[in-house]
């Protein structure tokens, strides 16, 4: 960290959204390899009213910034003092977004090395687990006469420096810097210019090799941290070393959230078959165990994908990859329960199976237990492959706004498939008329089970019939 040319920086604004909240302050402090340079700041005025709230949180009025430069006015001088420099910023993603977004509105193209103090600290400090900015000045007893004014809280992050410099010492910030400054090579078989476009948000992403030939899928919250970490200096991943040795063109498809990019992704790995990707999933060889407990004569059987779409699961055990992993895994569950072979239809023998004469059936097939009593040991032993049942009473929709609020998306779902993805009432409307029958997929059932029932945050779920449906 000491061995570079840094600028402090943080920025107040009139609200969280970059692509649509503006700049009200600029504050920055210019270190260059340890030794304070100088310090900077402007008001900005934003050209837009500050919300109240904001103007309570940091004592910026509209009245203090309507005689302010304009951002166009403070562009150059700012462009010129970041430029070739660090960006050191607490919570950095926030402060690049917002300066990326400013000088792009300007058709101006900006991009800088960042370090986040956030990150920075949890790496120097991982016993604890509280680093927002009021916190580590109260930890490490920082005097701040000008607390969410930016000029004020620059200097809080160049006096946290300092600290770190001496404790936990020069040695650990500079591990945790290199760490975190990892440099990114642009692959010899891209332009100089492929990152500067991708975007911030969640999505999925494609590397191509010659001829198109798709190299690998992949999905991210961020997809430009995330495309960027691929080509990091130190390619610990082999699989990355040798996509940056055969990319020659990448793209990627923005989504409103995670689940998009979740689903998204499981569907192109299918239909595109990545090079690099570990598992070419073909959701043509599932299949799972049909099995009626109620009729205790009748034999498992199994059903294939295409039989799983529109099922209510109530009878389904079991999601495999390969009819031979299904059967395998049936006569495992019947050596462990001394389950009939016979009653299972793995044998068509006459008379008592094979298992019996070993001693390892308990004999329904030779009248010595009820063929009842065989289907309540199997019940059991089936009970841990259950599949869920749809939590439903029929379809539904999720909703998914990006974080800018500039795209909403409804997710079309009904029996753990995935039925389409529509952003307008008339999209929904037609899908809700034309959907053809779905093919049942592993991968879009784990997810949905993760995302509609295993987290944390409530889903914006919305029931949907054919006579109504929500404006997405």
């Amino acid at each position: 960290m000491f061995d570079r040319h840094l600028i402090f920086l943080d920025l107040e604004t009139t609200g969280s959204t970059a692509t649509y909240d503006r700049i009200t302050e600029v504050g920055l402090i210019e270190v260059d390899h340890g030794h304070f340079v100088r310090e900077w700041s402007t008001l900005v005025n934003p050209g837009t009213s500050i919300p109240p709230m904001i103007q309570t949180l940091t004592g910026i009025t509209n009245d203090m910034v309507a005689t302010a430069p304009r951002f166009d006015e403070i562009a150059r001088e700012l462009y010129e003092a970041l430029d070739g420099r660090v960006l050191v910023a607490h919570n950095a993603r926030f402060d690049y977004a917002f300066l990326k977004n400013e000088f792009r509105r300007l058709d101006k193209f900006f991009s800088a090395p960042v370090l986040c103090t956030v990150k920075l600290s949890r790496k120097l400090f991982p016993q604890h687990s509280r680093h927002n900015l009021d916190t580590l000045i109260s930890r490490h007893n920082i005097e701040c006469d000008a607390r969410h004014r930016a000029l004020g809280d620059a200097r809080v992050l160049w006096q946290l420096a300092q600290q770190w410099r001496d404790v936990p010492g020069e040695p650990a910030v500079f591990e945790a810097t290199a760490k975190l400054l990892k440099t990114t090579t642009v692959p010899a078989g891209l332009p100089d210019t492929v990152f500067d476009n991708i975007p911030e948000g969640p999505g999925v992403y494609l590397f191509y090799g010659d001829r198109d030939v798709p190299l690998y899928v992949g999905k991210s919250i961020s997809l430009r941290t995330r495309v960027m970490s691929h080509f990091s200096g130190d390619h610990r991943v082999a699989k990355d070393m040798r996509i940056a040795a055969e990319v020659k063109r990448m793209d990627w498809i923005e989504t409103a959230g995670e689940l998009g990019a979740l689903i998204e992704e499981a569907r192109l790995v299918k239909q595109l078959a990545p090079v690099h990707n570990r598992l070419l999933r073909r959701a043509g060889e599932l299949c799972a165990w049909h099995w009626d407990s109620r009729a205790h004569t009748t034999a498992p059987h199994l059903v294939s994908a295409r039989d799983l779409a529109g099922s209510d699961f109530r009878d389904l055990y079991g999601l495999f990859r390969s009819r031979r992993t299904a059967i395998e895994t049936l006569r495992e569950l019947a050596a462990e329960h001394e389950l009939c072979h016979k009653l299972l239809g793995l044998e068509k023998r006459e008379g008592p199976c094979f298992a019996w004469q070993i001693k390892r059936c308990r004999g329904v097939c030779a009248g010595r237990e009820t063929p009842a009593a065989h289907a309540l040991r199997l019940a059991a032993a089936f009970a841990k492959l259950r599949i869920r049942a749809w939590p439903f009473p029929g379809r539904i929709a999720v909703r998914e706004t990006a974080a800018d609020g500039e795209r909403s998306e409804l997710h079309v779902l009904d029996q753990w498939c995935h039925l389409g993805t529509v952003r307008s009432e008339a999209e929904l409307h037609e899908l809700q008329d034309h959907t053809a029958q779905p093919l049942f997929d592993l991968d879009t059932y784990k997810i949905l089970n993760r995302f509609l029932l295993g987290g944390k945050k409530r889903p914006d779920i919305i029931p949907l019939t054919t006579s109504a449906a929500p404006a997405a």
